[in-house]
C-alpha cells in the first residue's frame, strides 16, 4: 500500500501545476505578439520599397526623359511620349507579377505619378525659360490631364497585365500547366449540353483573357491620349 502511495505521490509531482500552464501560456502569447509586431514591421517596410521602386523610380526617370529630351537636346516631344507611355508599364507588371496587392491605394499611386511626372515636367521647363509651371487656360489643362491620363493608363495597363501573369501562375501550380485554350477546345455537347466542369473551364478561361482584353483596352486609352495632341497638330 505504501509502495502504491509512493507510486501516486510521484505521478501528482510529475503533473504540472496550473501556475507553469499559465506561465507558458503567457510566455506564448508574448511570443504571438512579438511576431506580429515583426510582420507588421516588415510589411511596413515592404511598403515603403515598393513605392520607392514602382513610383518614384518612374518619376524620375521619366523626368530624366524630359530633361534630356526638351533641355539638353531639344528634340521631338514625340519620342517624350512615347517613353512616357511605354516607361510606367514594366514597373507596374513587375509589382503586380510578384504577388496581388489592393487596387485603390495603388490607384491612388498611380495618379500621383502621372499628376507629379507632368507638373515636374513643367517645373523643369519653367526652370529654363521662366515659363508658369501651372496651365493657364483650358487649352494647356487639356494637355496637362492627356497626358496625366496616358501615364496613368501605362501604369494600369502594366498593373492588369501583372495580374493576369500572377493568376496564371497561381492556377499553373495548382493545376500543372493547364491550357486554358485546351478547355475550351474540350467542350462536348455529345451528351446534348456542356457539362459543369467544361463551363467552369469556359469561365476561368474567360476571366483569364478578360484581363488581357481590359488591358488592350487601357493601352488603347494610353496611346491616344499621349499622341492625340501631337498627332492631331
Amino acid at each position: 500500500m505504501m509502495a502504491k502511495v509512493a507510486d501516486l505521490e510521484e505521478e501528482l509531482a510529475a503533473i504540472p501545476s496550473s501556475e507553469l500552464y499559465e506561465l507558458r501560456i503567457a510566455e506564448l502569447e508574448h511570443m504571438v505578439d512579438a511576431q506580429n509586431q515583426r510582420l507588421e514591421n516588415r510589411s511596413i517596410m515592404s511598403w515603403v520599397v515598393d513605392i520607392a521602386l514602382y513610383l518614384l523610380v518612374p518619376l524620375l526617370l521619366l523626368l530624366l526623359a524630359h530633361w534630356l529630351i526638351a533641355v539638353v537636346y531639344d528634340t521631338k516631344m514625340l519620342y517624350l511620349r512615347i517613353i512616357s507611355m511605354v516607361l510606367p508599364l514594366p514597373f507596374a507588371y513587375a509589382l503586380f507579377k510578384k504577388h496581388p496587392h489592393k487596387l485603390l491605394p495603388w490607384f491612388i499611386g498611380v495618379i500621383f505619378l502621372a499628376i507629379a511626372s507632368v507638373i515636374g515636367m513643367s517645373w523643369i521647363t519653367s526652370l529654363v525659360d521662366r515659363s508658369p509651371i501651372w496651365p493657364q487656360n483650358l487649352f494647356e489643362w487639356k494637355e496637362v490631364l492627356e497626358y496625366s491620363a496616358s501615364i496613368a493608363f501605362s501604369f494600369l495597363t502594366g498593373m492588369l497585365l501583372g495580374g493576369v501573369a500572377y493568376a496564371a501562375k497561381k492556377r499553373a501550380r495548382k493545376a500543372g500547366l493547364p491550357s486554358s485554350m485546351m478547355t475550351v477546345a474540350s467542350l462536348n455537347f455529345k451528351d446534348g449540353g456542356a457539362s459543369v466542369k467544361n463551363v467552369h473551364g469556359l469561365l476561368k478561361t474567360l476571366h483569364e483573357y478578360g484581363g488581357t482584353v481590359v488591358a488592350l483596352g487601357t493601352t488603347a486609352v494610353s496611346i491616344y491620349t499621349g499622341l492625340n495632341d501631337i498627332i492631331g497638330s
